[in-house]
Order: structure tokens, then C-alpha cells, then sequence
């Protein structure tokens, strides 16, 4: 007479243990770089901040309330307001102009260093003649001008009509 067999599907099936380790060895070198990721932002609290947002509610309202506390918060606040409002104050084109011209600027600077390249006296008095740097001259004369002007009105009385 025959047996009956026992099979069961799920014998066959690797067990979520298996399925575990084979995928942790399929992906060992992610696993190593996610790591090093997670030990950095822990480091630098970024990780800190990710579950306070996560957890939402009092654990956000409460660092939020902490970084606000710290010394200087209210007034670098302030003035990133403040930059923010004068940057948008000024012409893209004019802005562009003058990042670009400090740029250039600096990189002569730079390639000057590195050269070694000294400036006597003779080549400060002969500057005046150079048309790069009299033109340059002009532009930091015009953002003085401009720059004394809007101190001065700033520290002037505003005008009262007398009654």
C-alpha cells in the first residue's frame, strides 16, 4: 500500500533568517557605506534633528525652542533678514557685474602671490595710469559715494512739518 507524503510548500521556502543573511552578504559593501553615512550624521547631530522631525510634535517644537535659546540666534536671524532684503535690493545685472570683476580680481591676486610679484613704489605711482585700475577706481569711488550717502540719510532727522 502507498504512503501518503509529507510535503510542505514552506520547507522549500528560505526561511526570513536565510533571506536575511543572504541579502546582508549580496550587499555588504552598501551596508558598510550606510553605516559610515549614519555614523556621520550622527556625529554632526544631524541624525538628532531627522527624529526629532520624524517624531514631530513636542520633540520639533522643543529643538526648535533650544536652537532659538542659544546665544545670538534672534540676531543672526535678523541679520540674514536684513541681507536678504538689501540683496534684493540690488540689480541682478550690477550684482553679476561686480561678482564677476571681484572674481577676476581675486584671481590675479592669487596668481600674484604665487609669483612671488612684489609692488615698489614706482609701480603704485604708475598705476594711475593703467586703465583697468583707474576704471576700478571709479567703481569703488561710486559704491563710497553711494555708501556715505545712505549713511548720512540714515542718521539724518526725518522731516516734521512744524504745526
Amino acid at each position: 500500500m502507498a504512503k501518503p507524503l509529507d510535503f510542505d510548500p514552506r520547507e522549500l521556502l528560505p526561511t526570513p533568517q536565510e533571506r536575511v543573511a543572504a541579502s546582508t552578504a549580496e550587499s555588504a559593501d552598501a551596508i558598510a557605506e550606510a553605516l559610515e553615512l549614519l555614523r556621520e550624521l550622527h556625529e554632526h547631530r544631524v541624525l538628532h534633528t531627522l527624529v526629532r522631525v520624524v517624531r514631530g510634535g513636542e520633540g520639533l517644537s522643543f529643538h526648535a525652542l533650544e536652537i532659538l535659546n542659544e546665544p545670538g540666534s534672534v540676531r543672526a536671524i535678523r541679520n540674514g533678514l536684513e541681507l536678504i532684503k538689501a540683496l534684493g535690493s540690488i540689480e541682478p545685472g550690477a550684482l553679476s557685474a561686480v561678482t564677476g570683476a571681484l572674481a577676476q580680481g581675486m584671481r590675479e591676486g592669487a596668481r600674484r602671490v604665487e609669483a612671488g610679484e612684489r609692488a615698489g613704489l614706482g609701480d603704485i605711482l604708475s598705476l594711475a595710469r593703467d586703465p583697468d585700475v583707474g576704471l576700478a577706481l571709479a567703481a569703488l569711488l561710486g559704491v563710497l559715494r553711494g555708501f556715505g550717502r545712505a549713511l548720512r540719510e540714515e542718521q539724518a532727522p526725518p522731516n516734521v512739518p512744524h504745526t
